[in-house]
């Protein structure tokens, strides 16, 4: 069977479908647990497995593959914490898949929006327990957030001195290369 003229090709489908599998699971069983269970308790486990299962899957496996980004911190022996940031380099990042770092950077940035709103639902309500599993959401996207921000921050700067030492060498070779005659 031929895919159709109009259909979305993904150069990394079973990527892509996890990275939005756990967040859209996530929210839905936040929307529709209680429904299905009437404990606050089994709600808030598994949105919570679900939520931190996202955070991992877009941390250590999404960013990497989708974006050719990865970040880690750690914290030293005087309790200070060190960010770590990684990326392909500029030719290995121009060959990535537009429309798969598409989806990830619109699904990194839309979820935690869409978890505040339901957030403010929550204060409305004031019902603070499910407030919890927002906190917990919300957290974690921030976190993910912060850290690819940064490290394709990190990585446009890694390309720019990359590309002005490379024109300072190639003007020193050329100079050399003229004064030399």
């Amino acid at each position: 069977m031929e895919p159709q003229a109009g259909a979305v090709k993904y150069a990394h489908p079973q990527v892509v479908f996890f990275t939005c599998f756990f967040k859209a699971a996530a929210l839905g069983f936040y929307l529709l647990g209680s429904w299905v269970t009437s404990s606050f308790v089994i709600d808030f486990v598994v949105c919570v497995l679900l939520i931190a299962l996202d955070f991992w899957v877009v941390k250590n496996v999404s960013g990497r593959i989708l974006v050719g980004l990865r970040w880690w911190n750690e914290t030293d022996e005087q309790g200070e914490t060190l960010w770590h940031f990684e990326s392909l380099d500029q030719v290995s990042l121009d060959q990535l898949s537009k429309t798969d770092a598409w989806v990830f950077w619109w699904t990194l940035y839309a979820t935690p929006a869409v978890w505040l709103g339901f957030g403010l639902i929550q204060l409305i309500r004031l019902s603070f327990d499910y407030l919890l599993i927002v906190i917990v959401a919300v957290v974690l996207g921030a976190a993910n957030i912060y850290g690819y921000t940064k490290c394709r921050r990190d990585a446009k700067k890694q390309i720019q001195q990359f590309a002005a030492q490379t024109m300072a060498q190639n003007f020193a070779s050329t100079l050399t290369s003229a004064l030399a005659v």
